[in-house]
This record gives structure tokens, sequence and C-alpha cells, in this order.
């Protein structure tokens, strides 16, 4: 398929050597982060007119490149089809195109359902997907229409996709139907509210950390003067958080999709498109850093007893990150925290840890 029919090349930029625009590449390269930018709104009821980007990008290629070695290629601004669906289909071939090459595409903008077009293209290729979303709210209704208040069932529901892990983060319990979040719970999904979220990122990291899709709702994070995004909340998190929280995404060892949806295109401020810039970045930042990081790992095993039964975590040596279980398999651990240890000396294991035990 030809890109250049359904894709419009970003503008060019001045910038300096040591900032990151100096190094953008317009065409998806092996092994690369792809950024691509949404304007179709429609899943969250607004419009699909083409938007103006270059205020973002502006604030983004300004921002220092550091010492990162992963190519950065602005793909640039996807046309809206005549119809969402339309929008959706265009944007998976978009996303195949990207895995065939390793690369990992960052969406940005669009409404939160695209969220559907990169599970979907992902499951292409890969089984047993771990999808983590950051959202303040949880919606499972039924609907034959594509919107962001019925993709999440889509993705659950649906018997050609496979889901080993979801876990939703930075829900609020005053925006949510209490029938939504208890069937999240009766099927052992994770939930963690937004005050689990503030001011640290140790205890919700192991969510992170295996994850191979990640999208953010850009509803989550509290808007400051004008709204941040397309449906505003006066509480979320805050600036530095998601900020923390990006570099977290960037991270995870399994990443291949990333999603920040609902954000605000038609925002004047500029402190909004430098918020979205900076998330980018530390997306990127934490993306080298986990490529830096070695293949092979070393562990220390500890046991914890409770009530006569003998439990096992693992330290990693090098990240300091931890694990519940005494599998040789890293990958059959679950990833915790040093605090989910802390709490297991106590005498108390979470109750995520003993679902299969």
């Amino acid at each position: 398929m030809n890109f250049e029919d359904f894709i419009l090349s970003p503008r060019d930029f001045k910038t300096e050597t040591w900032q990151i625009g100096h190094r953008i590449r317009k065409e998806i390269r092996e092994d690369s982060i792809v950024l691509l930018f949404v304007s179709d709104y429609r899943g969250a009821s607004g419009d699909a007119e083409m938007h103006d980007f270059t205020a973002v990008r502006r604030e983004f290629y300004k921002l220092s490149n550091l010492d990162f070695e992963i190519p950065v290629v602005d793909l640039g601004d996807l046309v809206s089809g005549k119809s969402l669906e339309d929008s959706h289909y265009v944007l998976q071939e978009v996303l195949v195109a990207c895995h065939q090459k390793r690369a990992i595409p960052v969406i940005i903008g669009g409404s939160n359902d695209f969220a559907f077009s990169l599970f979907s293209a992902l499951s292409i290729d890969h089984q047993n997907i771990n999808y983590t979303q950051i959202s303040n709210v949880i919606s499972l209704k039924q609907s034959e229409r594509m919107n962001e208040e019925s993709f999440l069932t889509k993705i659950l529901g649906s018997k050609n996709f496979s889901v080993k892990n979801y876990h939703h983060l930075g829900y609020q319990k005053h925006l949510n139907e209490i029938d939504s979040v208890k069937l999240i719970k009766e099927v052992e999904f994770d939930i963690i509210r937004l005050a689990e979220m503030m001011n640290s990122t140790e205890k919700t990291e192991p969510y992170f950390r295996k994850a191979d899709l990640v999208t953010v709702n850009c509803d989550a994070v509290e808007s400051f003067g004008e709204p941040f995004s397309v449906n505003p909340q006066v509480n979320g998190l805050n600036k530095r958080e998601i900020c923390a929280y990006m570099k977290e995404i960037g991270l995870s060892e399994n990443l291949k999709s990333v999603g920040i949806f609902n954000y605000n295109i038609y925002s004047e401020n500029q402190l909004n498109h430098q918020l979205l810039a900076q998330m980018i970045w530390y997306l990127i930042e934490g993306v080298n850093i986990q490529h830096s990081h070695p293949k092979e790992r070393q562990y220390e095993l500890f046991y914890v007893l409770i009530e006569d039964r003998q439990y096992a975590f693992k330290r990693d040596t090098f990240s300091n990150l931890w694990y519940f279980g005494d599998d040789d398999h890293i990958e059959n651990c679950i990833p915790c925290s040093r605090s989910d240890f802390d709490e297991a000396k106590k005498g108390w294991l979470s109750s995520r840890f003993t679902k299969d035990v």
C-alpha cells in the first residue's frame, strides 16, 4: 500500500544539531520509533477534519537528543477516512508495516477507540498480549458501532483476540459505573485507582514491565487552564506524574505499540502542546534506556513464610526490579514491587499473586 495516499508528510523545522528534530526521519526504519498523528475524533463524538499538529511538533523537535541511539521517525499526519471504520482500517495497515520492520509505532491524537486498531494489528502476529491502559474511565458498553465507550468490550470479548493480561490504571470512582468495575474484577484483571498512581511510580511500575501494548487516555491527565483533553477533568495525573509514567512505558521489556489518545488538538495553549511533546520525549528516553540494558540477567532468590506456606520472590541484580515466583524462566514470574515483598514479610500477600496458586 502506498502510504503517500493517506499520510501527509510533516513540514521541516530548523533545529540545532543537539535537538531531537535534527535526527528525525520521515520513512519507517527497522528497529525505530515511528510517530504518527491522527485527527479523527469521531469515536469521541468529535469530527474528522485535518488538524494542525505543528505546535506540538515545534515543541517536540526542539527537545534534547541526549545520547539516544534508536532512530526516530515522524511519519506525518493520517488523513481520516470517509468513515471512522475506514480510519481504523488504514491505521491498521500502517501499524502492520511498522511491526514488519520491528518498529514501535506511537499513535498520537484521535479518539480513545483507536486502541482497538493497535490491538488488532498486534494480534496478527502475536498471541497472549499484555495490554495496559491508563484511563480515568472503564467503559464496557455493548454497541455495534466502534467508539470510545465500546472498544474495550470489543477487545476483551473478541474470539479472535488473545488477551493474556489487562491492567487498567488511573480510574476514578466518581466517574465510573460500578458494574463495569465489578466485571473487570470478576474476570481477574487489575484495576488501579488514581490515588495509587500519585507521587510515585514504584507500586504501579510492574503493570508496565511486560506490556506489549500501552495506551494513554489524555482524559486521565488533569487539565490546567485550557483543557488538555477532549473530556477535561479537574482531577488526574499531574504533568510530572504523566511524564514519569511515559518513561515507565518506554522501559517495558516487550513494548510493541503505544497510543496517546483524546488530546485536545483544538487547544491554543502552548503549555498543553509542550506537555504532550515532553510526554513523547520521555517515552523515547525510556525505550532507549531499555535497549541499553544487558540481555542476560542475574537474580537473587528470597523466600517468605506466610501461615506455614513458602512463597518466593526474585530481585533482578541489575535493575533492582522484583518478581514473584521461583520459576527458572523469569517470564513465568509475576512482576512486582519491593513494597510487595516487604508486605509479604509482614504476612500480607497480594491476591494477584495467588490467583493460580
